[in-house]
Order: C-alpha cells, then structure tokens, then sequence
C-alpha cells in the first residue's frame, strides 16, 4: 500500500458499526439507569474495540477459583491474535440475533445478557484451544460453560458465524457436529451420536436451517442447506435441502417456506389442513 493510500483512505477497523452502536447504546443505559453505571462502563466504554468487551464480559462470567478470568483472558487474547475472524465471528453472531430474535431490541443485549451468545463466544476459544492441541484447558472451557449457561457444546464442533441459539437452555452438540454459517436453534436441541461408532458420528447442519424447540438430531446425517426441522421431531435421516420435516421419527412435509429460514424464524408449518408450530 502507498504512502498516499494510507492517508487518504479510511482505516476499516475503526468503521465498525457494532461496535459504535454498542457505544451509544451503552450511553443511554448510563443515562437511565446510574446504578448500572459501573457494569456498563467497565464492560464496555473502558475498551478500544468490541472483541475487549465480549472478551471481558465472557471472563466476568467463567472466572472461577480453579482457572481464573485473568488466565481466560489471555488465552482469548491469544486465539484473537492468531485468528482475528473470531472477532468478525463475534459481530456476525450479534448481527443474526438482533435480525432474528423479536425479543432483542439493542445490541447491547446480547453482549450484556443473552447465555445463548455468551456460551457460542466460550466456544470459539474452546475449539481454538482444542486446534492447538490444549485438550485440557478446552475441556475446562466446556464443563465451565455448561454449567453456567446450561448449553453443553463439545470443543471439537466445528461452527460458523451468524449462528443464534435462542434461549439456549438445554442444547448439546457432540464432538464431531459440524454448523455452517447462518443458523438459528432453539432450546433443547441436541445434536447427538447414535451409539459407541466412531469417527463422524454426528450431524452436519448446513447453512440457514432453523431447528426448533426440543428437536433431536441424530447419527452421521446431514441437514440440508434453507432446511425447517419443526420443534419435537427426531430426525434419523438425512433432510433435503429447502424442505421441512417434521415428526417422530420425522418426515418430510414439504418445502420450507422461504429462501433462509433461519432468518425469517417462522416455526408454522402447514401440514394437510392443519397448522403445527415448528
């Protein structure tokens, strides 16, 4: 790059809407509730960038006595360092949920509250450790997180950005689920093995899928791409792309009713003269 091109153009990390609106949003809580003056201050307005927020406000949640936050801190510093899309991942993941959820009505709120977003966030370092080979302390990561969020994720899962879980009470994906971008689940999922076979022995969740409430997903199978899967089924076999199932065990219905479901969030699935929630 040219002397000329670095003074005239704009320095893209500094244009980060995200992370400006979290800013704002942060001054009008000051404004309307001082008590939580301290929190919002130290959360968010003491840092330069949006990755030092969610990373100090994720260390305030998992610090512990056996691992301190100030050694979770470093570790997430570290993983940034080495792979910065896991900052891009963090805006993508705020992104889908404020896109999705009806009930996010600010930024802040995924940062500051949502256990759905904060379990994905504890995750991405957890699969980073478990790459360089930190098995242990990607372990620690996982039990510590299921515990406080009650979302069990397996550091090996392999995730894409723009992923939502919503309320996230309940959810458990095994060690060799794959989630590719874009995909919302609701409570109580699981994506699970079907037995003691070994090597990939999970689901495969292709991009902008809506899996809803309670569904269980099952064995080596795959999901396919703008694909419902309706609250309560259990899904054994592979889903189409562009369909819904529904059912236990479940079946196909027909098509899903718009080009990315995760996006739209629309759970009622016609089937025959009747309307069942997805």
């Amino acid at each position: 790059m040219s002397t000329q091109d670095t003074i005239t153009r704009p320095n893209l990390r500094s244009v980060d809407p995200v992370w400006n609106g979290l800013r704002k949003e942060v001054e009008q809580i000051i404004g309307h509730e001082p008590e939580l003056a301290g929190f919002a201050i130290e959360t968010v307005l003491n840092h330069d960038r949006l990755e030092d927020s969610v990373i100090h406000r994720l260390v305030s949640r998992l610090d512990h006595g056996d691992i301190s936050g100030e050694l979770i801190r470093q570790a997430y510093e570290e993983a940034i360092d080495d792979e910065p899309s896991i900052g891009d991942a963090f805006r993508a993941d705020i992104a889908a949920i404020y896109d999705r959820d009806p009930a996010c009505h600010r930024i802040v709120e995924p940062v500051f509250y949502f256990k759905g977003y904060h379990a994905v966030q504890t995750h991405r370092l957890a699969n980073w450790l478990w790459r360089q080979g930190r098995t242990d302390f990607a372990y620690y990561l996982q039990s510590r997180a299921s515990q406080i969020f009650q979302i069990d994720i397996h550091p090996a899962v392999q995730m894409g950005k723009g992923i939502m879980l919503d309320h996230g009470h309940g959810i458990v994906m095994g060690e060799t689920a794959i989630i590719e971008d874009n995909v919302s689940i609701l409570h109580g999922v699981t994506l699970g093995g079907t037995g003691k076979e070994t090597g990939q022995r999970h689901p495969t969740i292709r991009a902008c899928v809506l899996i809803g409430a309670g569904a269980k997903i099952l064995g080596d199978i795959e999901v396919g791409t703008c694909s419902r899967v309706a609250a309560g089924s259990v899904v054994l076999k592979d889903v189409p792309p562009n369909s819904t199932v529904v059912g236990v065990p479940a079946k196909v219905v027909g098509h899903a009713d718009c080009p990315e479901p995760s996006r739209s969030m629309n759970h009622m699935v016609d089937v025959g003269d009747e309307d069942v929630t997805g």
